[in-house]
Formats: structure tokens, C-alpha cells, sequence
């Protein structure tokens, strides 16, 4: 790790107090009854565990001391039921700590999942798929593990310890003493290497975080991996990731081992006292055998829970971490969020209230925008003015990484102006929902991304509700029904994962069709045609000319010949709009825009020629 990391790292700890558990308890009141249920149950079991001695100490005192078995058959059958007891019990607990796991794990996966599709475009461009999974699974099952069964050891150790003591106590103080001498030097140590345990737990989640983060890069880029023959370069990236894992991995095993060792040490010189004092009271005929055997096997037997409390602080430091990183994720805000009376009114992204929903026409309006990026420190658009009438065709033209998109991610809202306002049909976005907004939009991005499934399936995240006929008439109009055509299963053609079944010129026209099968009224195409064959460009540009009529649409071009009938052009420089006309206005500029479209018409051009050459 570098020192940015550890420096970042150092800022993001949460440093929860009493180890995160207070922040889970709104997630754990549902299983309230079963969580009661579950530690009653356990502390029934653990009773049977403090009994069984107190047979032993009547066994060895009656039956082989006196000599006598009068009392063997009552004996026996009370020591079977207290058995029965125990183990059904038992097994009831631990049903309960399974279920309870699972539901817990689950319900954090469900919010965690369920939050992050809240979150705005920033929050992804600063984290990674690796981070961001880590903490709806990996974090997720830790804590359901921690609610579940470390309470129920926490259950188990607690009532078996002030049993154990309790018995211990009416038996022999003095050799009582011996033992719980022990609890405070216990508290001692691990409050010395709590601290440091810690730090390193959390400092292998992070790098558990990015290991994660390369796998996933490196099956997900496998094919621009081998492309490039980059194979040894990305080893080598995981292999460096691994062993700074593995070096954190032991300096805080050494801690945890010195944890350990240290209260086992402690434990087990508490408990050759118990046997130097036992035996000296028991020679002199001051303790009863049997009750010196009991003694030892309750003074062993909270070695367990002295034990735990090591395991315990160590697994709740651990926890502790998956409970900072959770908490995290889920009290993150997003940028771009709905004021408390537009929800009510409007409904939010799981519980919409469509009554409510006004009509849109598609009349959008920039006023005095301004606007950086939320981990940017330059405005990239500075008190920008913008009349867009409903039906206007708008293209955006520019070098790459100019900030073409900048203008569609504010009329989307998928960021808020920094200064300014967005006006939608004469009224701010932000007077009306999200939801609301983007229903009403259509968006075909530059790399397409299909949901693994069928075709039918890809068309109805845009348009749920849509009949087989209604999806045939989206893929006609972009003339992707050829794709249908051509494949046996028709609309239940698998695309496969991410849409690797298709072609890149297949999954464009899909996703095109997923746009406008729910008659959007603002249309948005970022650069939908740059990284798709000659033919296939054609047919987009065909249904482009229809799909847009009726619409207010955006055109975000790479290829500045298939943008001159647009209504207007906006010329992007800097993050900067230098220049906004039609074409033949920006073309008797003889600006910027007027060296972009001839230095791009003779490359197409000089392409054409030598591309005639070759067929001749």
C-alpha cells in the first residue's frame, strides 16, 4: 500500500464506538423475538452444561466414596432427561443462529444493494466495482455471522461463567478467587492490542478490496488482456496485491497470536494455582474429592469463556471493520437526491405515486449554470444560458474528453448545477422526481450494455409492461428486427453476460430500441454510432431521422457528417461552449468547428479512396 492509501485510509475509519453494535441495532429490531427466543433457548443449554459437574461431585461423594448404589436408577434417569434437554435445546439455538444469519445477511445485502442504485454518478466514478462488492457481500455476511452466532457464544460463555462461578462461590470463595483474579489482567491486554488489531483489520479489508477489485478486471478485460499481451504486466499487478496481503496478513496474525498467547498464559497459571491450593485444602481433609473434581472442571471449563473473550475481541475488531465499511455505504447521500415533500408527493425510486406525475412536453432550459464536479475544482460550465423548445434536434461536437456529456448529465439529472437551475417545461427539475424525469428519457450510451437474459427481457427494462408486439414494432423501427430474424429463438435469444453473445452493432440496435420503447420524450445518443460498422451506422442514422421527430433530442457526435441537419450544434472546448449555431452558420464562421469538420471530412475522405483503391 502507498501512503496516499494509508493516509486515506486513516480518514475514512469511522472509529465506531462499543465496536458498531449500537448502528446495527435498526437493522436487527425485525428478529427482535427470534433473537430473544434464540438466547433463552441457548441459556437453557448452557444450564445443562453447569449441572453436569454437580452430578459428577454426587456420584464420586455417594456412589464410590459410600460405597452405594440406592439412589443409581432416580440418578440415572434425571441425568437423561437433564441430557435431553440439553441437546434439544441445543439444537433449537442453533437452528435460530442459522436463520438468523441468513436473514440478516440477506436484509444487509437487499439495503446495501438497494441504496447504491440511489446514489448518483459520482459515487461510482470515485469507487470500484471491487469496493463496492466487497461491502453488499463480503461485509454483509460477517455481520449476519456476528449477530448470529457470536451471540449466541456470547450467550453461551456469559451464562455459563456467572453459573459456573455462582456454584464455585457456594462451594470455596477463597478458591474462587484464584480464577477471577484472572478477568482483569484479561481486560488489560486486549485493551493494549485492540487498537492495533484494529488498524490491520482494516487495512485488509482495503486490500481485500482491491484484489477483488483486479479478479474482476481481469475476467471482465480478458479479451483486451490477451489482445494486448499484457498477461504478465496484470500477474505481476496481482501478484504485488497478494503480497502485501499476505505481509498485513502476518504482522496481524503475530498480534493476534501475542493476544492470545498472553491471556492463555494467564488463564493457565490461574488455574495451577486452583490446583495447588485445591489439593493442599483436600489433603487436609478440608474439601470432599468430589467436590475438589468439580471444582476443576468448572476452573477448566471457564478457561472456555476466558478463551472467548479473546476470540470475541478479536472477531468483534474484525466486525468492527465490516461495520465501519457498511455504515459507511449505507449513510453515504447521494449528490443528486429528491427534497422530503417532492418524495411525498412523487414517490421515490421503489414506491412511485404515478398519479401524480405531470405530462411532459420536453421544453428545457438552461439558466445561469454553473457547474464543477463534485471531486473537481474547475467549473466546467460557467453561467451558461440555453433555450431548448420542445422537438429541437441539439448536437454536441467535440475532442474527446472536451465534456460533451457535462450538458446531457445536467438535463438528466444525473448531477445537479452547482449554481443555476435546469428548467424542465418552465420548471426546476429539482421541483419534481428523478423518477419522474427519467422516465420520460431515452439514453443509448457510447458501449452498449445488455442485461444477461433474452432480447425480450433487455427491451423490458425500458418498458416493463410491453407486449411482444410493442417490442417487434421498437426493434422494427431501428431495423434490429434483422437480428431476430436471423435466430431461431427469436425475441428469446440469449444476449449472454454484459451482451458478449452479439455483436457490438446488434447490441447498439438493442439498446437503441430499449430507448424509445417507451415513447420517451427527450431522446439523448451519446456517440451511439462511433464504435459500430459503416452499415450499421446507416441503419441508426435512419432511425435516428425518425425516432427524434416529436422529440427533444441530443445528439452527442464523434462523426460531425451525421449531425448537420441538427436544429443546433454546440461546440465544446475545455468544458467550455465556444460556439453554437447550425452548420452552415458555424460553417461560415470558419472557427473551431470549422476545422473539426473539414480536418475530419478529408480523413473520411482520404479513407474512401484508399478503401476504393483496395477493392480495385
Amino acid at each position: 500500500m502507498t501512503e496516499a492509501e494509508y493516509k486515506k485510509l486513516e480518514e475514512e475509519s469511522v472509529h465506531l464506538k462499543y465496536f458498531g453494535i449500537p448502528k446495527l441495532l435498526p437493522h436487527l429490531k425485525p428478529y427482535r423475538r427470534m433473537i430473544i427466543f434464540m438466547m433463552l433457548i441457548g441459556a437453557f443449554s448452557t444450564l445443562g452444561d453447569v449441572i453436569m459437574p454437580l452430578f459428577q461431585r454426587y456420584s464420586i461423594n455417594h456412589y464410590i466414596a459410600e460405597n452405594t448404589i440406592d439412589t443409581l436408577p432416580f440418578f440415572i434417569i434425571l441425568y437423561i432427561a437433564v441430557l435431553l434437554i440439553k441437546v434439544f435445546c441445543g439444537y433449537n439455538s442453533s437452528l435460530c443462529c442459522s436463520r438468523l444469519e441468513m436473514y440478516i445477511g440477506r436484509d444487509l445485502k437487499q439495503k446495501s444493494f438497494d441504496h447504491v442504485q440511489t446514489l448518483s454518478f459520482s459515487y461510482f466514478n470515485q469507487n470500484s466495482v471491487g469496493y463496492i462488492h466487497s461491502r453488499i457481500m463480503s461485509d454483509s455476511g460477517r455481520i449476519g455471522g456476528l449477530v448470529s452466532w457470536e451471540m449466541m457464544d456470547a450467550v453461551y460463555n456469559t451464562t455459563y461463567f456467572v453459573g459456573a462461578i455462582a456454584v464455585m462461590l457456594s462451594i470455596n470463595p477463597l478458591l474462587t478467587l484464584f480464577v477471577v483474579l484472572v478477568i482483569p489482567l484479561v481486560v488489560i491486554i486486549s485493551a493494549v492490542l485492540k487498537k492495533k488489531l484494529s488498524w490491520y483489520q482494516r487495512v485488509m479489508r482495503h486490500l481485500n478490496s482491491k484484489i477483488t477489485g483486479s479478479i474482476n478486471e481481469g475476467i471482465t478485460g480478458a479479451k483486451t488482456m490477451k489482445t494486448l499481451v499484457c498477461e504478465d504486466k496484470m500477474i505481476s499487478e496481482y501478484q504485488d496485491e497478494t503480497e502485501d496481503m499476505k505481509r498485513h496478513s502476518v504482522k496481524e496474525a503475530g498480534f493476534h497470536g501475542l493476544l492470545w498467547g498472553s491471556l492463555a498464559t494467564a488463564s493457565y497459571v490461574a488455574l495451577a494455582a486452583v490446583l495447588w491450593y485445591g489439593g493442599h485444602i483436600t489433603l487436609e481433609q478440608l474439601l470432599e474429592i468430589g467436590t475438589l473434581s468439580i471444582f476443576m472442571s468448572y476452573a477448566m471449563g471457564i478457561m472456555g469463556p476466558i478463551q472467548w473473550v479473546v476470540s470475541s475481541i478479536s472477531n468483534l475488531i474484525t466486525v468492527q471493520v465490516n461495520i465501519e465499511r457498511i455504515t459507511k455505504l449505507l449513510e453515504t447521500e447521494s449528490d443528486v437526491a429528491d427534497s422530503a415533500e417532492i418524495t411525498e408527493k412523487y414517490g421515490d425510486m421503489f414506491h412511485p405515486k404515478k398519479e401524480n406525475w405531470e405530462d411532459i412536453r420536453g421544453d428545457i432550459e438552461f439558466e445561469d449554470v454553473s457547474f464543477k464536479y463534485p471531486d473537481g475544482e474547475e467549473y466546467v460550465l460557467n453561467h451558461f444560458n440555453l433555450k431548448i423548445p420542445f422537438g429541437t434536434n441539439v448536437a454536441i461536437v467535440g475532442e474527446t474528453g472536451a465534456g460533451k456529456s457535462t450538458l446531457v448529465n445536467l438535463v438528466c439529472r444525473f448531477f445537479e448545477p452547482t449554481q443555476g437551475r435546469v428548467l424542465i417545461d418552465g420548471r426546476d427539475a429539482r421541483e419534481r422526481s428523478q423518477l419522474w424525469l427519467h422516465s420520460h428519457i431515452g439514453y443509448v450510451l457510447q458501449t452498449p450494455h445488455l442485461f444477461s437474459g433474452t432480447i425480450r427481457d433487455n427491451l423490458r427494462y425500458g418498458a416493463p409492461d410491453a407486449t411482444d408486439e410493442e417490442i417487434m414494432e421498437a426493434l422494427r423501427i431501428v431495423s434490429a428486427d434483422k437480428i431476430i430474424a436471423k435466430n431461431e429463438a427469436g425475441l428469446d435469444t440469449q444476449v449472454g453476460e454484459g451482451g458478449d453473445l452479439l455483436s457490438t452493432g446488434e447490441k447498439q440496435l438493442i439498446s437503441f430500441a430499449r430507448a424509445i420503447i417507451a415513447d420517451p420524450r427527450i431522446l439523448v445518443l451519446d456517440e451511439a454510432t462511433s464504435s459500430i460498422d459503416t452499415f450499421t451506422e446507416q441503419l441508426i442514422q435512419n432511425a435516428i431521422t425518425t425516432v427524434i421527430a416529436g422529440r427533444t433530442s441530443f445528439v452527442i457526435a464523434h462523426r460531425l457528417s451525421t449531425i448537420r441537419e441538427a436544429d443546433i450544434i454546440l461546440v465544446v472546448k475545455n468544458g467550455t461552449i465556444i460556439e453554437s449555431g447550425t452548420h452552415a452558420e458555424l460553417m461560415k464562421m470558419k472557427g473551431y468547428y470549422h476545422s473539426l469538420y473539414t480536418t475530419q471530412y478529408e480523413r473520411e475522405k482520404m479513407n474512401a479512396l484508399l478503401g476504393a483503391r483496395e477493392d480495385a
